[in-house]
């Protein structure tokens, strides 16, 4: 999954005023199995177009089928590693949340923005405190009381389950031979969805289009409805 590419200094208007220019970074994920950017090219275009330096870690977008090239045309400077780009940027955008050595690279006075979760990872916390960096969680941004960073990934998460637990159902991997939709005869499967949130909602989408017999439970009588 990509993640938007609407990461313009107008989110960080206190750090970054209009009119000054930063040089942001962008490295490519190391965490397992992340295979997502910081930045799209339209967002690369969108920031250059405001003034501001960009610089991309080479093959920073491979994991979703964009090259160097695609990053150059948007106006993007490619380095040849993380460490470079660290030492680069006065601000680094990422998706997710700083591994160890990641942590060491970043300095006193930079701006980091990416997911952080930080309640779960007293470790990275530390890090983060140690490096002096100054980190912004997309899961804290409110915009009209709304998450805006947060609510696509919980969309994602919510469709996925759907799709993961179908694959779980199967008896090939461990499961009961449940079919979600049923078939004429045998009757839809059962899915129960504790909370009616985003993900929730969602994940009760796509249960519903795959015929399953879906029941949500939630404490909101007014989110029910």
């Amino acid at each position: 999954t990509m993640f938007p590419s609407n990461l313009s200094h107008s989110h960080v208007p206190t750090i970054c005023p209009q009119g000054e220019v930063m040089k942001i970074g962008c490295p490519k994920e190391i965490k397992v199995h992340e295979y997502r950017v910081g930045l799209v090219p339209a967002g690369v275009l969108e920031l250059v177009a405001d003034g501001h330096e960009v610089f991309m870690e080479t093959h920073a977008g491979a994991g979703i089928g964009i090259d160097d090239d695609a990053y150059i045309a948007a106006g993007a400077r490619i380095l040849g590693s993380a460490k470079e780009v660290f030492d680069t940027a006065e601000m680094v955008v990422k998706v997710k949340e700083p591994q160890a050595v990641e942590c060491g690279m970043l300095r006193d006075g930079q701006l980091l923005f990416t997911y952080l979760h930080l309640a779960a990872d007293p470790k990275q916390a530390d890090g983060l405190v140690k490096s002096g960096c100054t980190a912004i969680a997309y899961e804290t941004v409110v915009a009209d009381r709304a998450l805006p960073l947060l609510t696509p990934m919980s969309e994602v998460a919510g469709r996925m389950s759907i799709q993961v637990g179908a694959t779980a159902l199967q008896k090939a991997n461990g499961g009961f031979g449940v079919l979600l939709g049923g078939v004429p005869g045998v009757q839809p499967a059962k899915v129960v969805i504790l909370g009616g949130g985003v993900a929730g909602t969602n994940a009760a989408q796509m249960a519903v289009g795959m015929g399953a017999q879906v029941t949500i439970v939630d404490r909101s009588l007014k989110r029910l409805r």
